[in-house]
């Protein structure tokens, strides 16, 4: 408590209260309320005589009056013990809740666990995000990190546990020079040709159409990781797709089924010939409800599931005596498509179909969801650069090709880099999932879309009044789907011209139609 007490209960002395074996100093803090005078750890000062109590609290008394006092008690509960109730009282997402959890964890309690929340200075927490900074984390996860800093410090103001916020930070202070230095880098997009290219050499790394209709859809659409990830079949509608739900990765690897963020439901309208390639997709793969969550969604992960390798699945040798050919010859299918006579890729193609094989899952089904780290890590980022990343003991390498047929299918198994014979060159260097996102949003802005429209695809809220009387016409969404179908015929003629075939199915179907 601090600031001058009104007049009509400011006593003139404070006096000193007998407690047998010694005397306290008492003074009037506010009306009814009397302290008692304590040292720097909010414990009571026992005085030998009455005379040192009456003058101690007078002093005290003197302090209520000119507006310096300040609670003792204030300020003695440990920022950890704090931090602990505060995180148990909140009622959040399940995202929100882990990303504070993580802050807190990891970044907060390291530094303050142990610390007073009265004894947090600000030059302790600027000390703290100089620490942290020399350790090399980002300048923008320093920020967020501080904002979760200041939330807590600023509810224990609150509730008067400290009389100040330490984490505030004070307006026109702190370096100027050189911000510009530590902002983070521009997002990369790619062109409507460089997200095809891109979704093909996805699916050829995962041997599978998935991935190819999953990054064609996440860079027509705008959806989010979460939303494309948890897109259930029920949602997919012709010319539309509904965002009703995403499913968000937690630290313990499970997948929470959630609302979309900042509840962003709503209806994404699709060209034609995007909800025709969705619904193919549907009807090539007939995906079944999920084990985790009990719904069906358009998306499989990639790999085995959990003790796949224990259970019995189609191998590629029971797909070449389903078809009557040899092992080879079902390998040349997939992998060289234009060397195999065209009724045996058709025997081929309908025992793959009827066995329900998958490559690289012949193990067992494929995991119910991708992971985000392992989509991009072993499927986005080397369909981006050519190269998979360093991992662990092993260092970067270029992804081992077999040129033909074009643009190249990767090598696998025992000896794939002595086989290979080609590489892929960068499409687009650090283009991540989430900058298909961006990469939306910027056609959208080149094809010359409204603002309203835009907003409403990308989930985002604009709550300004010129928004509030702007109005998206049937007119408006036609010419966005006229554009976005002129870019994708666009990047097939391309695309065509650099090979009439593809070793990816869907792609494949798509060139022939084209041509």
């Amino acid at each position: 408590m601090a600031g001058t007490p009104p007049k009509e209960w400011v006593s003139t002395l404070g006096y000193a209260e007998n407690r047998g074996t010694y005397f306290r100093g008492r003074y009037k803090i506010g009306p009814g309320k009397y302290g008692t005078v304590s040292d720097s750890t909010g414990a009571t000062i026992k005085f030998r005589t009455k005379r040192d109590a009456e003058q101690a609290a007078n002093d005290e008394e003197a302090k209520v009056r000119g507006g310096t006092w300040r609670d003792p008690s204030v300020g003695q509960t440990t920022f950890g013990a704090y931090a602990s109730r505060w995180y148990s009282a909140q009622d959040l997402a399940a995202s929100t809740m882990q990303n504070y959890k993580q802050h807190l964890e990891n970044h907060l309690l390291p530094k303050f666990e142990e610390m007073k929340l009265g004894e947090i200075f600000a030059s302790d927490v600027a000390r703290w995000e100089k620490e942290e900074k020399t350790v090399g984390y980002a300048l923008s996860s320093l920020k967020t990190w501080r904002t979760t800093l200041h939330l807590v410090l600023e509810d224990a103001r609150e509730e008067g546990l400290i009389t100040a916020n330490p984490a505030t930070r004070r307006r026109g202070r702190g370096k100027r020079a050189g911000r510009t230095h530590h902002r983070g880098p521009e997002k990369v997009i790619t062109s409507p040709l460089g997200l095809l290219l891109i979704a093909e050499r996805a699916a050829l790394l995962s041997g599978r159409d998935d991935e190819f209709v999953a990054c064609v859809t996440a860079g027509y659409t705008g959806m989010r990781w979460g939303e494309l990830v948890g897109l259930e079949t029920e949602f997919v509608r012709r010319g539309s797709i509904r965002v009703e739900w995403q499913l968000y990765e937690l630290d313990e690897g499970k997948l929470h089924r959630c609302p979309p963020k900042d509840d962003s439901y709503r209806d994404i309208d699709l060209p034609d010939w995007l909800s025709k390639l969705l619904f193919d997709h549907v009807d090539r793969a007939t995906p079944q409800p999920c084990a985790c969550h009990g719904h069906t969604y358009v998306f499989r992960g990639l790999g085995s599931a959990n003790k796949a390798a224990h259970r019995p699945g189609a191998k590629l040798v029971d797909v070449a005596r389903r078809a009557g050919v040899s092992p080879a010859t079902a390998s040349a299918v997939l992998n060289r498509p234009s060397v195999v006579a065209e009724t045996t890729r058709q025997s081929v193609e309908r025992a793959i179909a009827d066995l329900g094989y998958v490559r690289g899952a012949s193990s067992g089904e494929p995991a119910a969801h991708w992971r985000r780290s392992g989509f991009a890590t072993w499927l986005f980022k080397p369909a981006v650069t050519g190269w998979y990343p360093k991992r662990g003991p092993n260092e970067a390498r270029p992804v081992p090709l077999l040129a033909e047929p074009w643009p190249g299918v990767p090598a696998r198994g025992r000896g794939a880099n002595s086989r290979a014979n080609a590489s892929w060159v960068p499409i687009a260097t650090g283009l991540t999932p989430h900058g298909l996102r961006h990469t939306h949003k910027t056609r959208m802005r080149e094809l010359g879309t409204p603002p309203k429209l835009m907003d409403e695809r990308m989930g985002h809220e604009d709550g300004s009044v010129q928004a509030r009387y702007d109005h998206i016409t049937r007119e408006m969404r036609a010419r966005l789907m006229e554009g976005l179908t002129g870019e994708w015929e666009a990047a097939l003629d391309a695309r065509h011209a650099m090979c009439a075939r593809s070793p990816v199915a869907a792609l494949d179907e798509l060139l022939r139609a084209r041509a």
